[in-house]
């Protein structure tokens, strides 16, 4: 099997199990609040469907660890739809502090139906994710689920912790390139490690095998993170989905922008004079191009999953599903080899 056999094969029972905790765990009673969750979710309201639910890029690498490891994908389906749940939760709390209006071509929750109830149903978000992490133990026993879910705890502190200085960085301006990969380790990647030792552990996976696929999984997000970087500068606005030099356009202190900050005075000099308007954007991003923060971040990305793909190797795995977390990888990084 190849990597869009998986994803046409695991899809229908990620959603499926999504579904079965957001309605399983939320009674009727609360429908109203409940329709927040579903609504984000992507299945119900204007603009629902595929688009609107995401790609579910990281419950697809739980199932494929797992089956990588020897297990049983289905085994895994609770973890999976656990960690989706977290990052939709995190999707609904970033939206309220970024104000952002629009998530996946839609008004967000907090546009909707105003930041309280958006911050309340994040909230339940949470709660019903990790509801989803306990019924685990029904089907891999309680010893793996309580390695599962101190794992899942673990992650949520960081993530959480990421989100906290990513915001805070935005009130200062004697952020390093040292400070950067904390903030993102926590923000991105945590949650793409978990996400393949939770499959290890749903298979029984031997520790050092957990670990490895843990490392190529950090390493990834970090890679993946440090691309987005660019691509929130330089890339195209018909595949991002955003307005060009989006991220200097918001003040975000990217890869790039920290590169700039320590290698071109031209740069540092406009940063500090105040907000970057959308007009003079391109400009700015050619002073940082000239200056080499956008061959400085592909390199860091390349380095990164090169990393990441060695630590993966060294997991010894051989199977479709081992393969298709490869292709899964360089997909991610825009890498074909």
């Amino acid at each position: 099997m190849n990597l869009d056999q998986y994803f046409q094969m695991y899809l229908p029972e990620i959603e499926l199990e999504l579904k079965n905790a957001v309605y399983g765990f939320v009674p009727d009673q609360f429908s109203e609040f409940r329709k927040m969750l579903t609504y984000h979710m992507g299945w119900e309201g204007e603009g629902a469907g595929s688009k609107a639910q995401g790609k579910r890029l990281r419950p697809i690498l739980v199932l494929l660890s797992c089956e990588a490891c020897g297990g049983d994908w289905r085994s895994a389906l609770p973890a999976a739809a656990a960690v989706e749940l977290l990052h939709n939760f995190s999707l609904i709390h970033d939206d309220v502090e970024d104000q952002s209006d629009t998530r996946r071509g839609r008004l967000t929750v907090w546009a909707k139906w105003g930041e309280a109830h958006a911050i309340n149903a994040g909230d339940l978000l949470f709660s019903v994710a990790n509801a989803e992490m306990i019924s685990l133990s029904k089907l891999c026993g309680s010893k793996m689920a309580v390695s599962a879910m101190e794992l899942f705890q673990e992650t949520c502190i960081h993530l959480t912790a990421g989100q906290y200085l990513d915001m805070s960085y935005e009130k200062t301006n004697s952020i390093t390139m040292a400070d950067y990969w904390p903030m993102i380790e926590g923000k991105t990647a945590a949650l793409i490690s978990c996400c393949a030792q939770l499959g290890a552990i749903s298979a029984g996976a031997s520790e050092s095998v957990r670990q490895k696929l843990g490392e190529f999984a950090k390493f990834l997000g970090l890679a993946f993170q440090v691309q987005d970087d660019w691509l929130g500068i330089w890339g195209d606005p018909t595949v991002t989905g955003k307005s060009a030099a989006s991220d200097l356009i918001t003040g975000k202190k990217t890869i790039p922008v920290l590169y700039g900050l320590q290698h071109s005075s031209e740069f540092q000099k406009r940063w500090d004079e105040g907000p970057i308007t959308e007009e003079e954007a391109g400009s700015v991003a050619q002073v940082l191009k000239e200056a080499g923060a956008d061959q400085f971040t592909m390199f860091e990305s390349n380095r990164l999953t090169d990393i990441s793909m060695q630590a993966l190797r060294q997991t010894e795995l051989n199977n479709d599903a081992f393969r298709a977390i490869e292709e899964l990888a360089l997909m991610l990084v825009g890498r074909k080899s």
